[in-house]
């Protein structure tokens, strides 16, 4: 008899505890994985018009300036850390005012952002102090990427802040200011995909990625390293030396809508600058 109440005992425990499995709230599956590894090494500046030496000196000693006091940090961890971002909005553009006129583009997380006609991110805040630190009133024009340097080559900003690398191809055209962060190229895959958990180094992800073919579509946004990255430019002397990938580039106008596609299922991968990616994929995770 002993022996039967403690059959029946196990028996409630377990159909108990299996019960409480499927009671529990089921855990979100991720949209999206950041594979954390660098495939190369960058380094962002700011662009100004080759003729303007006078800007071009002004925004080194703002940039010494606030990486001396903390200021520079300090915005960093409104992004990185637990920090509240700060918004603002852009003034008019008005030839007969003095003003610092910057060309971006926005939905590159979380350095260019546009939110509730407001603009945040690690650019734009460096902006916003660098326009008061000059004594000039803040305009912002947002637009495509691949225009944000020859807008200022051609004078009509000021300066580019955009998540901008330093290449020897916008060398050419504009004038960089000092590097103020290191950057490097990452890739993102769907939530589900195990292909690259194994991968410990570039070389155990690019040695999946080279025996792709053009069946496998990649993402990137137009005008980016990680475009390069995809094409490969070895044979340019000037260039990042890299050697390609054999799969079919799709190129968006912004990261955001990469990863969109991605999710959607329309290609099957995304190439982006590291923080821009690990700012992506928490807020599609998130979603």
């Amino acid at each position: 008899m002993k022996t039967m109440k403690k059959l029946i005992v196990a028996v409630l425990a377990v159909v108990m505890m299996l019960a409480a499995v499927a009671c529990a709230p089921a855990q979100p599956v991720a949209k999206t994985k950041l594979i954390d590894i660098a495939l190369s090494e960058e380094q962002y500046a700011f662009a100004v018009n080759q003729s303007d030496a006078e800007l071009l000196a002004s925004v080194n000693a703002y940039l010494a300036q606030i990486k001396s006091d903390g200021t520079f940090d300090a915005i960093c961890n409104r992004y990185f850390g637990d920090g509240t971002p700060v918004k603002f909005t852009s003034a008019a553009e008005d030839k007969s005012k003095d003003q610092l006129v910057v060309a971006t583009s926005t939905g590159f997380e979380p350095f260019e952002m546009f939110e509730g006609g407001q603009y945040f991110g690690i650019d734009m805040e460096i902006a916003k102090g660098l326009a008061e630190y000059l004594g000039k009133e803040l305009v912002i024009k947002d637009m495509e990427f691949k225009s944000v340097v020859t807008d200022v080559q051609n004078g009509y900003s000021d300066i580019a802040m955009a998540g901008l690398t330093i290449t020897p191809a916008r060398e050419a055209i504009v004038t960089f200011s000092n590097s103020y962060y290191s950057a490097n190229q990452v890739l993102i895959v769907p939530g589900n995909n195990t292909e690259f958990d194994a991968c410990k180094t570039a070389a155990d992800v690019e040695a999946i990625l080279k025996a792709k073919t053009a069946a496998t579509k990649i993402g990137c946004q137009e005008g980016t390293t990680g475009g390069i990255y995809i094409d490969g430019d070895a044979d340019d002397p000037d260039g990042y030396g890299f050697t390609g990938l054999p799969v079919t580039k799709m190129a968006y106008d912004y990261a955001a809508l990469a990863v969109t596609a991605m999710i959607n299922g329309q290609i099957d991968y995304v190439i982006v600058d590291n923080a821009p990616a690990a700012a992506l994929v928490k807020a599609f995770n998130n979603k």
